[in-house]
């Protein structure tokens, strides 16, 4: 029986966003961003947001197939999912490592190469019990409004490292920055008058909030600040949140190395196609 034959697909609705975020709820970590859609998501996100059921009726995959794919699904619903996506339109595809090489399979023939590939980027968790504080003298509270251009250049500057492309080419960015900041995302760190550290908070559900765009300037790392930084910031989370979850290139040492030294453990693996 073919993978058509056996599935059905529905996009997101109020009828199958229950059954949804249970599947979803199986790898919290991993699926914080699709379980935010599903809760938080606008109604033009939520109609990219597809759900696959099996024979028996139960969930077996998630999707948002929009301006980039998001992926968490069985190997039966990635079959399925393979014939409405990836056209070729996409800045990127994203999911649990080997959820995104059984999909890339599929459609590779008919798909653009990827520019870049991240091929592993473990998820890493923490909670109250096992973080740890950081001791540099590093003041941390939510960026102001005034301080959007700072936060958008630094941003920008992390993005370009990571990403090896230039965001600011979107003229969309530095407005995307600016609104997250009068929403309260962002986060700053600030010692001797000089903001040293940044962060946001990225997709949330009941079980986690995630952090992105962590990051210490060059010339003011190897002081702790960073550690300092990270690590308030994290009290404060978790004062309303009960875990915090990030995701990054296993490449990138000395992040790792900071994650695993405030306490953040392993939670699942993620991986990137980037076009």
């Amino acid at each position: 029986m073919t993978a058509d034959a056996r599935a059905r697909v529905e996009r997101l609705s109020p009828t199958n966003v229950r059954p949804a975020l249970g599947y979803l709820s199986r790898s919290p970590y991993e699926n914080v961003f699709l379980t935010y859609l599903a809760i938080e998501g606008t109604p033009a996100m939520q109609r990219d947001v597809h759900v696959v059921f099996g024979k028996t009726d139960a969930v077996e995959g998630v999707a948002f197939l929009g301006r980039q794919i998001v992926l968490a699904a069985e190997p039966e619903a990635l079959d399925v999912l393979a014939r409405r996506g990836a056209r070729s339109r996409e800045r990127a595809i994203v999911g649990p490592r080997e959820a995104v090489r059984a999909y890339w399979q599929q459609v590779r023939e008919r798909h653009a190469r990827p520019r870049l590939v991240r091929e592993r980027q473990p998820v890493m968790v923490i909670d109250e019990t096992s973080l740890r504080d950081g001791n540099a003298p590093v003041a941390v509270r939510r960026a102001r409004e005034d301080e959007w251009r700072d936060v958008a250049e630094n941003s920008a500057a992390m993005i370009a490292g990571e990403l090896e492309t230039n965001p600011r080419r979107d003229a969309g960015f530095d407005i995307g920055i600016r609104r997250m900041v009068c929403l309260g995302l962002w986060w700053v760190g600030e010692s001797d008058g000089r903001l040293c550290f940044f962060c946001n908070v990225g997709a949330w559900s009941p079980q986690t909030a995630q952090l992105q765009g962590i990051w210490t300037p060059p010339a003011l790392r190897g002081r702790g600040l960073a550690t300092a930084a990270l690590a308030a910031v994290c009290r404060t989370l978790l004062n309303v949140v009960p875990t915090l979850s990030l995701y990054v290139n296993d490449f990138n040492a000395p992040a790792v190395a900071l994650y695993r030294r405030l306490g953040f453990r392993d939670a699942g693996e993620l991986q990137t196609l980037l076009f």
